[in-house]
């Protein structure tokens, strides 16, 4: 089966952009967010303009993609006293 980069649903901040980059690439969203920042500081807005194309660009997930996210990122806690 070939692998598709979406946004995703339940990764987001602000488009999921990052959070798709991050369950297609198999790594943290939130190391990715980080390069993100600092890229945008170095190089002066540019990548907040690359980032709104793709955003528009890329589709979002479907509502029935199966995405197999670490337990982690699912959000099904229990409280167990």
């Amino acid at each position: 089966m070939k692998k598709k980069l979406y946004r995703s649903r339940t990764d987001r901040k602000i488009f999921g952009l990052l959070g798709g980059l991050a369950q297609y690439f198999g790594v943290d969203s939130t190391i990715l967010r980080i390069i993100y920042v600092l890229l945008s500081l170095f190089v002066l807005g540019c990548p907040v303009i690359i980032y709104l194309v793709v955003a528009l660009i890329v589709p979002e997930e479907p509502e029935d993609f199966n995405n197999n996210q670490p337990p982690y990122q699912e959000g099904n806690y229990t409280d167990i006293n």
